[in-house]
């Protein structure tokens, strides 16, 4: 048998080990093919072999390749929300939403997965819950209630800028445009913060 015949055989999920653990461990496959191969280049094939599974495998996990994005932008969603709520203010939620989303591109990738109407699933439904989420803790740390229709949208104007601000360091932009991060931040704290 050749090696990518081997490569392709699934290994038994291990006794003892749940779906959510073999879930986690392909998520986890996935994040390292994703760094390495970045984002919008994964396949599932990539992720199968990383995880040690047949590619037919993964639709039992997964649907496609756009709800295994989703799912790591999900993921990746909780932790910009963690960073958030563990930081000093909106200036230090900025900051650590900034840093976060400088480091990596699920969220661009996720956001070419997202159906343009909803209604995609159970991946779109824990990616929008998870985002909900990144986006309360924003509004705690800038001491906006989410109580009126007007903070929200004000919520949501700045966690838009943030991602804007995160694409333009990222790629370089910002510095060729002749600003810089904590001069952006500094405009966003004294205009949103309270």
């Amino acid at each position: 048998m050749s090696e990518a015949a081997l490569r392709s055989v699934r290994k038994p999920r291990p006794v003892g080990v749940s779906k959510a653990a073999s879930r986690s461990a392909i998520l986890d496959a996935a994040r390292r093919v994703a760094t390495r191969d970045g984002a919008r280049d994964l396949s599932l094939r990539s992720v199968a072999a990383e995880a040690g599974f047949a590619p037919a495998a993964l639709y039992g996990y997964f649907r496609s390749k756009d709800d295994l994005l989703l799912a790591l932008a999900a993921e990746d969603l909780s932790g910009l929300a963690r960073a958030m709520r563990g930081a000093q203010g909106f200036s230090g939620a900025a900051s650590a939403a900034l840093s976060l989303l400088g480091e990596t591109e699920t969220f661009a990738a996720a956001s070419a997965a997202l159906p343009r109407e909803g209604g995609g699933g159970e991946a779109e439904r824990l990616f929008n819950g998870r985002m909900i989420a990144a986006l309360r803790a924003l509004s705690e740390a800038g001491g906006l209630p989410s109580d009126s229709r007007e903070n929200q949208c004000d919520v949501v104007l700045v966690a838009a800028a943030l991602s804007g601000l995160a694409l333009l360091a990222r790629s370089g932009r910002l510095n060729a445009l002749g600003f810089s991060t904590p001069e952006i931040l500094a405009r966003l704290d004294s205009r949103f913060a309270r």
